[in-house]
Order: C-alpha cells, then sequence, then structure tokens
C-alpha cells in the first residue's frame, strides 16, 4: 500500500509536491518524512547517481525514480509490489511533467506545485489495493510481456536449430555431389588417355 509520496528537484533537493494526506495511518510518519528529505539532499549533492532505486526504512521501502530535473519518490509497504509502486511513480512523472515541466526550474519556493496532491490522490486511490482488477491486469501484462519475450527467444533458438538442420543437410549434400563429379572427373580423364 502506498503510505508517503513526494516530489523534489533533484538539483537542490527543493520539495515541489508532496500527497497531502499522506502518513495519516503511519505511526512516525514525521520520521519518515525527514528520511524522504535526507534521502532528496543526498542526491542533490551527487551521493546517490541511480535513477531507480529501492531503499529499505524500517517496515517500510522508499521506490524512487529520478527522471530530468525531478525525483519522484514513494514509501510502501515491503509487501507492495515493487513493479506496481514504480507504475505509480511512472504515471505521477507522466502527468507532472505534461503539466508542470516548463516551471520546474523556475520554483522558489518549497512545494510550490501543491496543486499537484489533487493528482497524487487520485492515482493513489488506484494503487491502493494490489487485488483490483487494474492493478492485477497490469502485474498480468508484465508478465505476458516477459512470457512473450520467452517465447520470441525460444523461438528464435528453434529457427536457429533449423537453420543449422539445413544448413547440415546441404553440407552433405555437398559432399556426396562432390564425390559424384570426382568420379565423373576420373572417369573421363581414363577415358581421354585411352584415347
Amino acid at each position: 500500500m502506498v503510505k508517503l509520496t513526494m516530489v523534489a528537484r533533484v538539483t537542490d533537493g527543493l520539495p515541489l509536491a508532496e500527497g497531502l494526506d499522506d502518513g495519516r495511518d503511519v505511526p512516525d510518519a514525521d520520521f519518515y518524512k525527514q528520511q524522504a528529505k535526507s534521502l532528496f539532499k543526498n542526491l542533490s549533492m551527487g551521493q546517490i547517481d541511480a535513477s531507480r532505486m529501492s531503499v529499505e526504512t524500517g517496515p517500510y521501502i522508499f521506490h524512487y525514480i529520478i527522471e530530468g530535473r525531478v525525483c519522484y519518490l514513494t514509501m510502501c509497504d515491503r509487501s507492495y509490489p515493487k513493479k506496481l509502486a514504480f507504475q505509480y511513480l511512472e504515471d505521477l512523472k507522466n502527468e507532472f511533467e505534461r503539466v508542470n515541466g516548463s516551471q520546474i526550474e523556475t520554483a522558489a519556493r518549497p512545494y510550490a506545485f501543491i496543486k499537484f496532491d489533487t493528482f497524487i490522490q487520485r492515482t493513489k486511490k488506484l494503487y491502493q489495493d494490489t487485488r483490483t482488477q487494474r492493478n492485477i491486469t497490469k502485474l498480468n501484462d508484465e508478465l505476458y510481456e516477459v512470457h512473450q519475450i520467452m517465447t520470441r527467444n525460444v523461438q528464435d533458438v528453434l529457427g536457429v536449430g533449423e537453420k543449422l538442420d539445413q544448413v547440415s543437410q546441404m553440407s552433405s549434400r555437398l559432399t556426396s555431389e562432390s564425390r559424384i563429379y570426382a568420379d565423373k572427373a576420373r572417369d573421363l580423364n581414363r577415358q581421354i588417355h585411352i584415347m
């Protein structure tokens, strides 16, 4: 379950948006918000350079993605599927860039895009329950894509095997035909000597 969501500028760690009701059901919510801000600060100082990462913290996990100049971070229960957490962040990223992309560098005060909370809350509701049909479909789509890749790989391997069989057959034919050619060449050579 998504517990906390924050968006910050990477260059200076300035928080740009946050889910306003986030953390109400989390004991020590302020402690985890401080950890998130410390994580943003470390990112701004270049101490962490991964563009996608999961960081364990007590009973929760911070997941974040960095795209361009912005870090999108969420804190979830350990049992929450990582794939859904990153999909949630991707949805936030796409909307945030679409709506606020041109104003990111000019933001001078913390939480300059507080209105983005509406989208955070709406999106968060979609991702709350991992058993909803929408989220199960997303996970199944991912499994299907992996299955398709595996099937494609097996098909490619089988295709290569068939091609190797064809090459082997052609090689065998070429060998037998070259023997026939050699025998005929010897016969012709003998006939020339006899004449």
